[in-house]
């Protein structure tokens, strides 16, 4: 359903910015994934810099372009396409805008250039929207594939399914990885999304973003790229036949702060699926507290036709549950990390989330 009016929107808007969520405490992780939300009352919270131009962008201003912009395919909105919502919002904007996308399917490729921060995709939980492409490496590259590409600061979605449907892989076609969402850009959540594709589904590429209750289908390296991210009470759905890989996650050096941290998640479906390889020298994933189902391979981890990479990669798991996180068969270089050297990867302070992260407007 439509809101009713802007007014009441904006109010609801400003009203969840009296609160940071996700100021957790390592303790409150191991218990559950609920005790992510969290609620610090404005006169005793510790307010960041960052956090207060957080707010600032999210009050109207008279002249301003609209907070709200309604995307509906039947044409009762302020425009019928995803495409042309993203066009109206100027460049160098600095104001909060959601984008309230109605339910149906949006055949589109879209675009969100670094000078568009701020942007929020909301749809209907009851009738969530579809935005979906079918490109794939052969015809852009595979960064350029995405149905949606995000290369803008701040970005929230919110209740969205990204596709890409292309046909899955064959082993024979080349270019076949199709990309359903790259997100490039820094301080990004996702709440209650779906990701779908089959090989290269998800482009994490750069910076640090949050998955909250997300659904990331696919095959081969179906998580992929440079970002620092964490992956909260989601389920990883693999649809490989034969063997499959759910990360590939590209770190380099000692230095970068890069990696995806899976808590409190689920990986499911079919296959001889590993949990990561090492497609680049200093890959580092953990899963902790996640159930895995007996398709995850006894190994585990890959170094990818790399064996120089066993002394660089990071990978860990920490007290994970399921048929498939049996350690018994582990590679030799996969960490079972003990509760002092799991501590900087429960929460989101591997993020810094206590700067950025906002929950999502209640529309």
């Amino acid at each position: 359903m439509a809101p009713k009016n802007q007014l009441s929107i904006l109010a609801s808007l400003s009203a969840t910015l009296l609160f940071l969520q996700l100021m957790i405490s390592t303790a409150a992780i191991s218990l559950s994934h609920s005790s992510f939300i969290g609620r610090i009352p404005r006169n005793t919270r510790r307010v960041h810099s960052n956090y207060r131009l957080l707010e600032d962008t999210m009050k109207p201003v008279a002249g301003d372009i609209k907070s709200v912009i309604r995307v509906a395919k039947d044409g009762t909105g302020d425009f019928s396409t995803v495409t042309d919502a993203v066009k109206s919002i100027p460049s160098g904007n600095t104001r909060s805008v959601v984008v309230w996308i109605g339910g149906g399917t949006y055949w589109e490729k879209i675009t969100i250039d670094r000078s568009k921060k701020f942007i929020t995709f909301y749809g209907d939980p009851e009738n969530m929207p579809t935005i979906v492409f079918n490109g794939t490496a052969a015809q852009y590259g595979t960064l350029y594939s995405a149905t949606v590409a995000v290369e803008s600061d701040y970005f929230m979605a919110v209740n969205i399914d990204f596709v890409n449907s292309a046909p899955m892989p064959d082993g024979k076609r080349k270019g076949a990885q199709a990309v359903a969402m790259r997100i490039s850009g820094d301080m990004a959540a996702f709440y209650n999304c779906s990701f779908l594709g089959f090989q290269d589904t998800l482009c994490d590429d750069r910076g640090r973003h949050l998955f909250k209750d997300c659904y990331i289908r696919g095959t081969y390296d179906f998580i992929f790229g440079n970002g620092r991210s964490v992956y909260l009470n989601s389920i990883l759905h693999s649809v490989a036949i034969g063997m499959g890989v759910v990360t590939a996650q590209a770190r380099e050096s000692e230095e970068d702060e890069s990696g995806f941290i899976f808590l409190h998640c689920k990986i499911k479906g079919r296959g001889d699926i590993l949990l990561g390889r090492a497609w680049k020298s200093r890959s580092r994933v953990i899963f902790a507290h996640s159930d895995m189902a007996s398709l995850v391979n006894p190994l585990g981890w890959s170094t990818g036709h790399h064996p120089e990479r066993e002394k660089t990669v990071y990978y860990g798991e920490y007290k994970c549950s399921g048929r498939g996180a049996k350690t018994s068969g582990r590679v030799g270089f996969a960490k079972m990390l003990s509760d002092e050297e799991a501590k900087p990867f429960l929460g989101t302070t591997f993020i810094q989330g206590s700067q950025w992260i906002l929950p999502p407007p209640k529309l």
